[in-house]
């Protein structure tokens, strides 16, 4: 099963929410909740931006090694049937 999320980013959503909820308690419901609020957004976006550049880079490596493995195929059938005729 392929995982989503590391455990690192799971545990600063952990910890960001944590401390979200922290500031509710203490500041109540205020105008530095949106700021709180706006802190805690930020963070998930990171992440998930994060996530979404090692789910792109995973792909560009996947297809350059099947890239490389063509070109292998293909190396492998020239050497085997010599250069071509000089015109």
């Amino acid at each position: 099963m392929e995982r989503h999320l590391y455990t690192a980013s799971v545990l600063t959503i952990i910890l960001t929410l944590v401390l979200f909820g922290i500031a509710l308690f203490v500041k109540g419901l205020t105008h530095d909740l949106l700021l709180e609020a706006g802190v805690f957004l930020v963070s998930i976006k990171l992440i998930l931006t994060g996530f979404k550049s090692s789910r792109s880079t995973d792909a560009v490596l996947n297809r350059l090694a099947r890239i490389e493995t063509t070109l292998a195929r293909i190396e492998q059938i020239s050497a085997r049937t010599g250069p071509p005729p000089a015109a």
